[in-house]
This record gives C-alpha cells, sequence and structure tokens, in this order.
C-alpha cells in the first residue's frame, strides 16, 4: 500500500489549491481515505475523510464550506479542493488510509501514509 500527496504550494489568501493523492496497493472502493494537516511542533489534525464506499465524506469544522474531497476511480487518485485559503490553513498535509471502508476520528487509527505536501498561505 503507498500513496503519494502532491499539490501544494504558495498561495495568496483568499487562493486556491487542489491536493492530489495517488494510491496504489488497494482500490479506492475498498479503504476509506483522510487528508490531515501538521505544523511543526503540534499534532497532526484531521482534515477531511472519505468513506471506502462514498457514504460519508467529513470535514473538520475549520475547512467546511472551503474544502470540498472527491476521488478520481479510473486514476486511483483522491482530491482536495482547497478554497478561499487563509493564512491559517499553512501546514504540511498528508494523504492516510485505514484498512477500513469507514472513516475513524482520529489519525491514530490510519495504517498506511504518504509523504506530505507543504501548504503556504501569505496574508
Amino acid at each position: 500500500v503507498q500513496l503519494q500527496a502532491s499539490g501544494g504550494g504558495l498561495v495568496q489568501s483568499g487562493g486556491s489549491l487542489r491536493l492530489s493523492c495517488v494510491v496504489s496497493g488497494f482500490t479506492l472502493n475498498d479503504y476509506a481515505v483522510g487528508w490531515f494537516r501538521q505544523s511543526p511542533g503540534k499534532e497532526r489534525e484531521g482534515v477531511s475523510c472519505i468513506d471506502g464506499d462514498d457514504r460519508r465524506t467529513i470535514y473538520a469544522d475549520s475547512v467546511k464550506g472551503r474544502f470540498t474531497m472527491s476521488k478520481d476511480y479510473a486514476r486511483n487518485t483522491v482530491y482536495l479542493q482547497m478554497n478561499n485559503l487563509k493564512p491559517e490553513d499553512t501546514n504540511e498535509y498528508f494523504c492516510a488510509t485505514i484498512l477500513h471502508i469507514r472513516c475513524v476520528d482520529h489519525p491514530e487509527g490510519y495504517d498506511y501514509w504518504g509523504r506530505g505536501t507543504q501548504v503556504t498561505v501569505s496574508s
């Protein structure tokens, strides 16, 4: 199982970015995939998660209405569209999967992680 996140960069406040997470070793309808973020010295926090069967897509309160998670089954890719970005969204972003069809709340529950991609939002 492997995950590879990309798409980070530097953007001005109010701008948009789309992160991609290409997965291999499993199919997207088998397991839930989540996006997380972390700053140095801070705990990793959940941003969004989508169930393997798409029953639920969950968002942290801080990103609701601004971020949208989606899947492209043909490309084995999960996306995180981030709009109206704010300086407090500046973090390293990671994608991860849990070997279960349902999302769970805590990062500790996720089994496989990709390398992060840095998002920096300037004010």
